[in-house]
């Protein structure tokens, strides 16, 4: 018996700015048809994230793949995950340069490596081997970072204090899918450039198993987006799901989480949470998420819960 089909994606929770709404409700409105095309055909979950999170990479709306945010040295560093429910296999990869599509990376670990995570030249190496065509690192950065980043820094060396991009405030576009197949299968994915001026480096929770994403068929699929350090912390994406397992629906769970990350460190974000059921949560605390679903039947997006 085949189990009716749902996808999920988002584009980012902070305080997404009017003339920027309708860019990121188009991003994930595309970004959700082109997965569900595979989907609906009989296609894997892992498939049809792959293809909705590629989608959002290469749309410089976001902040992943090109177009987003620059290191403190001014160049683009990327991480990705994808996590496969039904056998928990997983791939990540972080800090990569020269990858166009990191989330097509993260697959490759997933399904022709023994180990979960590469990082910078181990990884970008890894996806070459794998047949993988490599870019020159320019060509991810956009004019429109490049200011971001000089404005950023110029205000900091001015004496202005030096924001944490610690607040609702401030962009965080990563892009995340979790998806239900006919297989009865689900799977997650989230894919980043990171914070604005992060020290070359550092990774956040996207990449990172069971902080930005997880997936397990005995619980549910999560993607996370928001302020990185403290949802690595609290491990959000497999808290979630934890509690989903336990009896809780993904609506409750995925707000519950959500408050305990602001009332425990003051953490701010958004997730989208998946059952094996085809239940779903959405649930954020920033003034806006784009985000958008789809199954057999219905179909809905917005900037909002």
């Amino acid at each position: 018996m085949s189990q009716t089909p749902v996808l999920v994606v988002h584009g980012g929770a902070w305080a997404i700015p009017d003339d920027m709404v309708e860019a990121h409700l188009r991003g994930v409105r595309e970004a959700l048809a082109t997965g569900w095309r595979l989907l609906e055909r009989g296609s894997t979950a892992v498939d049809a994230i792959e293809a909705a999170i590629c989608y959002m990479e290469d749309d410089d709306t976001f902040d992943a793949g090109r177009g987003s945010f620059l290191t403190r040295d001014g160049s683009v560093q990327l991480d990705a995950l994808m996590m496969e429910g039904a056998t928990l296999r997983a791939g990540g990869v972080g800090c990569v340069e020269h990858i166009r599509n990191p989330i097509r990376a993260a697959r490759l670990v997933l399904e022709q490596s023994p180990h979960v995570y590469f990082v910078g030249e181990g990884a970008e190496r890894f996806a070459r081997e794998h047949g993988m065509e490599l870019c020159r690192n320019e060509e991810l950065i956009i004019d429109r970072e490049v200011q971001r980043l000089k404005e950023f820094q110029a205000k900091t060396a001015a004496g202005h204090p030096d924001p944490t991009f610690a607040g609702p405030q401030f962009a965080n576009d990563t892009v995340g899918a979790v998806a239900l197949d006919m297989h009865g299968n689900i799977a997650a994915g989230t894919s980043t450039g990171g914070t604005l001026n992060k020290a070359p480096g550092r990774v956040g929770d996207s990449s990172l198993i069971g902080c930005g994403c997880y997936a397990d068929n005995q619980s549910a699929a999560c993607s996370v987006t928001g302020w990185g350090e403290p949802i690595m912390k609290l491990v959000l994406a497999k808290r979630a799901a934890d509690r989903v397992r336990e009896g809780r629906t993904p609506e409750a769970s995925s707000n519950e989480s959500i408050i305990y990350l602001k009332a425990r460190l003051n953490g701010h974000g958004g997730m989208i949470l998946l059952d094996r059921q085809g239940r779903i949560g959405v649930a954020h605390n920033t003034p806006r998420m784009a985000w958008a679903y789809k199954n057999i039947n219905d179909e809905k997006s917005g900037i909002n819960c």
